[in-house]
């Protein structure tokens, strides 16, 4: 018989999951209090922020919303990080922290209506982040213009550089 908390959770759990653009599993295990509060701190920095529930009262939240089943990666102590709507930047921050705690690892997630192994959430890091790509694009579709300006300002440039070399020619005579 669930009771009221519970089922109250399992409601904050299923408000979460729906709000986010995704969510990140990790495993835990090692960290200690204040590597947690830096975790924190460093996905709070990119939009996203970490949570943890009970395994048994995200399975029911994940079923309730018809996700595909999770059971495997929710396994074992399991943080989820909660992400805003560019899933790169918080990939990278939990990689990033990754690779100076041991203890913590990645298990999966859920991202862009697509349940991702470990593999993918670490691809997922090393891709340019949303504003470095949208910086190319801009780049990109910047550069047919300037070659269009450049060449509309050749003749003017060309015209003025004669008339100099004309002026010059006969200041020296």
């Amino acid at each position: 018989m669930p009771t009221a908390q519970k089922t109250a959770i399992v409601a904050e759990i299923k408000d979460r999951l729906s709000a986010s653009a995704g969510f990140i599993m990790t495993d835990y295990r090692g960290l200690t209090v204040k590597d947690m509060q830096a975790l924190r701190g460093k996905l709070r920095e990119v939009g996203s922020d970490l949570k943890i529930y009970k395994n048994t009262l995200t399975q029911l939240a994940a079923r309730d919303l018809e996700l595909p089943s999770m059971d495997d990666m929710l396994a074992g102590p399991t943080a989820m990080v909660f992400l805003s709507d560019d899933p790169v930047a918080p990939a990278k921050a939990i990689m990033d922290f990754a690779k100076t705690h041991k203890g913590f690892e990645v298990k999966g997630g859920f991202i862009e209506q697509h349940l991702v192994d470990a593999d993918s959430v670490k691809a997922i890091a090393m891709l340019p982040s949303r504003e470095e790509l949208i910086a190319k694009l801009m780049g990109t579709m910047l550069n047919p213009l300037r070659g269009v300006m450049s060449m509309f300002n050749a003749p003017a440039g060309a015209f003025a550089r004669v008339v100099k070399a004309v002026a010059d020619q006969k200041a020296a005579a």
